[in-house]
This record gives C-alpha cells, structure tokens and sequence, in this order.
C-alpha cells in the first residue's frame, strides 16, 4: 500500500496533467481580454474601517477600493503564516496536500506551471511583480519582470521588535520603506504602454512586524485613545492543550504585560495599517489615470490575521477567528457592483480559480478551491462552502457562517457558536446536543494530510522559529 506522501503526490500529477476544469459560469470571452491588479498585503488582519471590527482603523484608501465592488466580511486564510498561506493561494492547493504548513515547511511545494502567475503567462499577458508576492522562491521564468530587489538595497533596518516589544527607535520617512519603492515600480507598470492584457502584481509588507513606520502615522492614534480588544483572563480555561499550547508558543502574551506596552502595540500596528493604506492609496490613484482603468481587476487581500492578546495569544499562528480573518476586495468591471458586501464565509482557495474565471481562462484540474464568481455577481446568492484553515501538521480549522469547528492532530476539539460567542469565548465541543453539528463540520476535514518536512537548524546556528520569519 502507497504511504500518504505517496499517494498524494501521485495524484497531484495526474491533476497537473489532466484537462482544464469547466468554468463555473459559461459566458462568452470579451474582445479586450481584462488586466489584473493583483494586491497583497502581509499581515493584514480584519482592522479595516469598512468591515467594522475595529473602529479605531483609519483604512480611507482601502475603505474606497471596497466601496467600488464586492467586500467579503467573513474571508479567511487557508493557513495563518506567511508561507503557506501564499503557497496555498498561489498554487491552488490546500497545505494538506503541498505539506507547506508552517514558515519552517521545507520543500518545493508548487510543481512548475502550476502557479497562477503561470497561468496568465501562458495565456498571453505581461505578468510582473514587485514586492513580497510569494514567501521565499519562486519559479523566475513564470513571470515576465520583476522588481530587483537592489531597488530597494541600503534603507534602513529597524529592530525586529521596534513599535511591538521594544519602542519605535528608528526615525523614518515614507520613502525609506520597501513598499513606497514598491508601489512606485507597480506605478511605472500602470503608465507605461501595453501591447498584451496585463497581470501586477504588488506585494505590500506592512503591517508585518516591525512595527516601524514614520512618527506621523503614529500621531494618528494618540495612546491614550487606544482601545484594548474584547479579551477574558479565563479565555484559556476550555480550551484543549493543543490549543493552549499554540497559544502561548511565542510567549509574547506575558512580555507584553511585563512591558506595559499592550495598547502601544495596538498603536504601532495601527499606524503600520495607515501607512500601507497610504501606499494602497498612490497605487489607486494611478490606476484611476491609467487607460486601463475601466477594463482592470482589482483583488486585494491579506494574507493572514493577526491577534493582540485575545486568548492570551499574539501573532498570527493558531485557528481562531483573530488569526484567520482577513480582508478580501474584489472590483471586477461588468461582474461585480459598487458597494456590494457579502456575508457568505469564504477563503482564499477561491482567489485563483476566481481569476482565472473571471479573465475567461481555464482553471487547472489541480486547483482544489471552487470559483466565488457566482458571489461576485450576487454576494447574496447559496455558497454551499465553509471556510478551511490550516496550521501545522493535522491541525485544521473549519469555518461556517455560523460556527467554528477546530480539531487538533491529537484529538483535541473546539466549537464556537459564532451568532451568540462572536470572540470565541465559550468552547462548545463537550456538548452532546450538538454532535450533529461538529459531524457536519468535521466532514470538510481532509482524509489524508501529507506529513510535513521541517528545516533542520545549520550545524552552530539555532533554529529560526516561524515568528522570525
């Protein structure tokens, strides 16, 4: 009998050879094949003004990108950590299937051509990129151009924990960050002349830690406004040791304590949020002079959540909502309508074969996540589909409109009525009334998950853990 890592792996090659999925909407090509403006953000959890979860977020740029089409309240990652999070969306398949489930995953995870900039390579576009795209390599022949990254060589270098555990230190301008050089490489790509469709693709870093950006974006959120999130000190007390052990991995809960530095981090991370909302802003901009404007696809996403002391825990790295919501944009000229907002529970599998839908290209048969064109079009519309997370080896979160279900690889179990517990508070897994609840959901959890490969620490080097990276 073929092992688990066998076996997916031999299905992952007949799906990379066989045909092309059926488009989930048959509709006629147009003339003028659209452009794409692809946006990622890292580390950008659900604090955005429009979605309303935290209304100290001052988000305006972003706010009116959402203003102009389809804004899903309820979108989650595939997995809470940079790499598999992008390695699961940029490829189309799930972390139980790459074995990519952590930032220390160690393998090639995307078979080549398998990516969705390959898609729209071979589909004729110019496919370029700056910015943190992907976490790590990436095939270089898949994309037309991309950013060097001497563009961005002798800025300055703030301390890892400056404006977290440490005070900002640094003294910076806006120019003096990766994602100002990036934006102005992504504007050079809107103005110039295109003699194919294009695909950009623009990887924005903030508000991924540091939390160090320029002192006026901190004056935006006076520390003594700052508001402290919805938090309980017995939060850990029904919680399995799965959890609570993910919980308080990094221990960051108790140095922030000892710190007294809890609301100054909400602050830095607030104004690293307005920053990269700036950025957003000059790159709209653009877009709205650029000929292409009318015929271009917007997507924004982050890539993860991130959470500030619910459940004692900080960071993105666990299968709660605060580490798993993030925000997801679509504006897509002719399909979606201004200021639509879907309640439906997605996540973001549905990125890949939704582009290729909507550019009228065929999804590939390995891509494991469904097309939300059919929510584009009708953000009210059924979506038989939870949303599914992943982190480490056999730990999966499944999210409904209504619940949370959450199973360790030991066993351990967690359940969340989310219309009556919106924070998580009271696990419900121990109640026998609601059994047929967790069967339901616990038939969206994978029958096979291949088993994991983690980096092995250099010879007189320690190991970085996932928070270094």
């Amino acid at each position: 009998m073929k092992s688990p890592a066998l076996l997916i792996g031999a299905i992952l090659a007949a799906l990379l050879c066989g045909s092309p999925r059926a488009h989930s909407e048959a509709t006629q090509p147009p003339a003028k094949p659209p452009n794409v403006l692809f946006i990622a953000v890292d580390d950008l959890n659900a604090w955005v003004r429009h979605l309303k979860v935290n209304s100290q977020a001052r988000t305006p740029n972003i706010d009116r990108l959402a203003a102009r089409g389809v804004t899903f309240t309820h979108a989650y990652c595939a997995a809470p950590a940079c790499k598999p999070s992008r390695t699961s969306l940029m490829s189309g398949l799930r972390p139980w299937t790459t074995a990519c489930y952590t930032n220390g995953s160690q393998g090639d995870f995307i078979p080549e051509g398998a990516s969705l900039n390959a898609q729209f390579l071979k589909a004729g576009y110019n496919v370029v990129g700056a910015g943190k795209v992907y976490h790590g390599s990436f095939h270089p022949d898949e994309w037309t151009e991309y950013m060097s990254k001497e563009e961005v060589k002798g800025l300055p270098r703030p301390g890892g924990n400056e404006g977290f555990l440490e005070p900002l230190k640094t003294e910076l301008k806006d120019e003096d960050l990766p994602d100002w050089h990036t934006v102005n490489w992504c504007i050079k790509q809107l103005e110039a002349k295109h003699d194919k469709p294009f695909f950009i693709a623009c990887g924005l870093i903030k508000p991924h830690l540091p939390f160090a950006v320029p002192r006026k974006y901190y004056d935006m959120f006076p520390r003594d406004s700052i508001q402290l999130p919805p938090y309980r000190e017995d939060d850990l007390e029904d919680i399995p040791p799965a959890g609570v052990k993910m919980a308080l991995k990094e221990g960051d809960h108790e140095k922030i304590l000892a710190a007294g530095r809890w609301k100054d981090a909400i602050q830095s991370y607030l104004a690293s949020c307005a920053y990269t909302d700036m950025n957003i802003g000059r790159l709209l901009d653009a877009l709205d002079k650029s000929p292409a404007h009318d015929n271009t696809i917007v997507v924004l996403w982050g890539d993860h959540g991130w959470s500030f002391g619910e459940k004692n825990h900080w960071r993105k790295f666990a299968l709660w909502e605060e580490p798993t919501h993030a925000p997801l944009i679509w504006v897509a000229p002719g399909v979606t309508q201004p200021g639509s907002i879907c309640d439906r529970t997605v996540d973001f599998m549905t990125i890949y074969p939704t582009l290729c839908d909507l550019a009228h290209l065929p999804i590939p048969q390995h891509v494991e996540g469904p097309s939300a064109i059919s929510l584009l079009r009708d953000p009210k519309s059924a979506w038989p589909h939870p949303a599914i997370s992943t982190y480490d080896y056999q730990n999966h979160a499944i999210r409904s409109e209504g619940w949370r279900y959450i199973r360790y690889a030991d066993g351990g179990e967690e359940l969340y009525d989310e219309s009556k517990d919106p924070y998580e508070w009271t696990n419900l897994a121990a109640n026998p009334e609601l059994a047929p609840v967790k069967k339901e959901l616990a038939g969206h959890l994978p029958a096979t998950n291949k088993p994991s490969v983690k980096k092995e620490p250099r010879k007189g080097k320690q190991k970085k853990t996932d928070t270094e990276e």
